[in-house]
């Protein structure tokens, strides 16, 4: 049953004691979509599950945005925002330095933490003669530059699963997931190469070695560790989140899963792909029914069993990406640790959670 909303502090949030006796500490989600329309559910999906800071990527382009994520902020006080460039300016002259002026604005006046970098660069959208802006488009050099300048992280988000460029028919092992959202589907030759994305982005990311990325969703290469593993020892300016992906994540042997995440311990945030909005709830990713609030605990349970058991055929986060069991990995306390919260208050740069948040964001 939907709620109304009730103000927290941060550090509300019940740490939970597992069965192996390790205590999850308050997490922070750094992959969420909130809508002001949502945040009066915001309050009881934190305390619920155990979460005291979320990040939401969709924090708008422009003053008046910015002063309504404020507000939401002072009913959610674990609430953060990343500045979201205004694409649909993009053909005038100058826009990549204006962008990050304005991302100056945001992170300087109004306290976001960060840059979200859609999809769209590299897939949709196109400049003024109608071709492909690609992801490395110097244009955006200033707006890259800017967020190392101001020492925020830009969470990225190129290409998506390899299934989303195979053929949209049942033989597709994302077809229930397509079906519902055939524009997510790029087979065919209108459609640049999953491959050709990523060199893209990889090329940005070497450009700019003194800007923290975050590339969303394991890199969009959670079936290939291996390429996962190149992209974090190639840049050290990388860090990844889980969001959405640990259906994939999870059906590698989990020994390989297990030893990835120790490996890189220190280079992985948790994130859900949580939204909220006035057309409703979606978990990961959404579906043909719409879930409900009493959906969400056991969407986040799945992901903490998923990082703490060793349990076998788990069933996944989010079933309409794929109908597969996943198996635990069971990380070790002090990895927890890092992957739940340590990682993602040094990436966002807050040195430490109580009433308020004690940094200030900027150079």
């Amino acid at each position: 049953m939907w709620i109304g909303f009730a103000c927290i502090l941060l550090g509300s949030g019940t740490p939970s004691k597992q069965a192996s006796g390790f205590e999850r500490p308050p997490v922070v989600d750094v992959h969420a979509h909130i809508m002001p329309s949502g945040v009066q559910h915001l309050t009881r999906i934190m305390k619920t599950n155990g979460v005291d800071i979320m990040v939401n990527l969709s924090g708008g382009s422009n003053v008046r945005a910015f002063q309504v994520r404020k507000q939401m902020s002072e009913i959610v006080p674990g609430l953060l925002h990343f500045y979201t460039p205004a694409w649909r300016e993009r053909i005038q002259p100058g826009f990549g330095a204006r962008e990050a002026a304005k991302l100056e604005v945001a992170v300087s006046t109004f306290g976001y933490r960060g840059l979200k970098i859609a999809k769209a660069l590299g897939l949709y959208l196109t400049d003024e003669l109608g071709r492909r802006i690609p992801v490395d488009w110097p244009e955006l050099d200033p707006l890259w530059a800017k967020a190392g300048n101001l020492r925020v992280p830009v969470a990225i988000h190129t290409g998506d699963p390899r299934a989303f460029w195979e053929p949209l028919d049942p033989l597709n092992e994302r077809y229930e997931e397509l079906k519902l959202h055939p524009g997510w589907s790029f087979h065919g030759p209108q459609y640049p190469p999953r491959e050709a994305l990523l060199d893209e982005r990889d090329r940005v990311i070497a450009r700019h070695p003194s800007t923290t990325f975050i590339c969303v969703h394991l890199a969009n290469s959670p079936e290939d560790l291996d390429a996962v593993d190149r992209l974090l020892k190639t840049h050290p300016n990388v860090v990844v989140d889980i969001s959405a992906r640990v259906p994939e994540i999870g059906r590698h042997d989990p020994g390989r899963v297990r030893e990835f995440f120790i490996t890189h311990q220190d280079r992985i945030l948790f994130g859900t792909d949580l939204g909220l909005s006035r057309q409703g709830l979606m978990l990961g990713s959404s579906g043909a029914d719409t879930p409900s609030l009493d959906d969400v605990k056991p969407f986040f349970d799945a992901h903490y069993e998923f990082l703490e058991t060793h349990t076998r055929d788990l069933r996944h986060p989010t079933p309409v990406q794929g109908d597969w069991s996943i198996d635990g990995i069971g990380l070790p306390p002090e990895v927890l640790r890092k992957v739940y919260r340590d990682n993602a208050l040094r990436v966002l740069r807050i040195r430490g959670v109580s009433k308020t948040l004690s940094s200030t964001p900027g150079p």
